[in-house]
């Protein structure tokens, strides 16, 4: 055990538990309508909590476990035969499992995105579960394991693909998720009201922003130059993601707007993620420009071209911003063109067959939808039992 990299991953596994909470239930809250807030807050809250426990269960052994190409098995579930001693290269094992659950929590969260404001919350809960432990764990097995993806002696592709901290394995599988869950349940009343607080979308993506030190230089897995490095790179990324949205709205629309302009942080962070371990500062500069653009010009696709009511741009700026980080790593240089790509056809092939799968076998047994009068009076009131303010629009 190295002591410096176990400091550096306790707190990179605090980093990634704050992007979550409070930092992505405080940007999507306040992008919501006042009487929908607290719904937001509870949803990404419980999945939080429900995640940790079912990595504990089985997500864990599934993705890291000692499988085979497609699995990771269940022999390491509920930390079986794993200690305080037991080592992951540099690292307690059980550190490596804390870190690893940061982001088990963390990518079904951002599909919150997609559905606010009309979803119900029993299906929330069963939904995300299975798709945690059905979709999300093998991909991760697949890339991070070892397994079918990882240029493995079994794997499809003999370098295997470059995805360092989650373009594919987070973000796209969040991003076709999100955009599939949308389209089947249809948009909400009343879509195009603005958000009720915009200063709150600020603070969750200030947090996110702050948090994503841990979720990409974390992943180095060690405290040297390549974490800092990866640190950097992020920062970067997301500066200029920032600058060049909110330049792009100005030059669009007139006027550059507070929440375009985090928006586009995100689209950086989320471009940068897979890239941040092999990358420079200069081609960070070019994917965060590139991302603020392009994201941005992607949420009107998926909202005026496609008809999609993915709220929150889930699949715009964390979808297409990860798969756009990937490819970017071959177009640099830094992996294989046929694994770059062929990762990303293989867990989008997944992704969307198996989330369609899930909401069928859910829709099945609890209503996907809050009634239309739950969702007029707003689902705060309505499922929970509280209101977030006094007055509510």
């Amino acid at each position: 055990m190295n002591g410096a990299d176990t400091a550096w991953i306790i707190v990179a596994t605090a980093l990634v538990l704050f992007m979550t909470l409070p930092g992505l239930a405080l940007f999507y809250g306040g992008l919501v309508r006042a009487r929908n807030v607290l719904s937001v807050f509870m949803q990404c809250f419980s999945i939080a909590c429900l995640m940790s426990i079912l990595w504990l269960a089985a997500g864990y052994s599934i993705a890291f476990g000692d499988g085979n190409a497609y699995w990771g098995g269940l022999g390491k579930a509920f930390l079986n035969g794993v200690d305080a001693d037991s080592l992951s290269g540099t690292i307690p094992e059980v550190l490596f499992f804390a870190f690893q659950m940061t982001f088990a929590i963390i990518t079904p969260a951002l599909i919150v995105g997609a559905y606010v404001e009309r979803i119900g919350y029993g299906f929330v809960l069963l939904f995300s579960s299975l798709w945690m432990l059905i979709c999300y764990a093998p991909v991760a097995h697949w890339i991070w394991g070892g397994g079918l993806l990882a240029g493995a002696e079994w794997s499809l592709f003999s370098e295997g693909v470059n995805d360092f901290a989650g373009g594919i394995v987070v973000h796209q599988t969040a991003g076709i998720a999100a955009l599939v869950l949308a389209a089947m349940l249809g948009p909400r009343k009343g879509k195009h009201q603005p958000p009720h607080n915009p200063g709150m979308v600020m603070i969750g993506a200030a947090m996110l922003w702050v948090g994503w030190f841990g979720f990409n230089g974390g992943s180095q897995l060690a405290a040297d130059g390549g974490a800092a490095m990866a640190l950097t790179v992020t920062h970067i990324s997301a500066a200029t993601a920032s600058l060049t949205w909110a330049g792009w709205e100005k030059f669009r629309y007139g006027k550059a707007s507070l929440v375009g302009m985090v928006t586009g942080t995100i689209a950086g962070l989320a471009s940068i993620t897979p890239a941040s371990g092999s990358v420079g500062p200069v081609e960070a500069l070019f994917i965060g420009a590139v991302a603020g653009i392009m994201c941005q010009e992607l949420c009107g696709v998926v909202k005026n071209l496609l008809k999609i009511d993915d709220t929150l741009d889930v699949f715009a700026v964390h979808g297409v911003g990860g798969m756009f980080g990937i490819i970017m790593l071959a177009a640099f240089g830094h992996a294989s063109w046929t694994a770059q790509l062929g990762g990303l056809a293989v867990v989008g092939i997944w992704t969307l067959v198996i989330t369609v799968l899930i909401i069928l076998v859910v829709r099945a047994v609890m209503p996907l939808r809050v009634s239309e009068e739950d969702e007029t009076n707003g689902l705060d009131l309505s499922a929970h039992g509280e209101r977030a303010y006094d007055i509510t629009s």
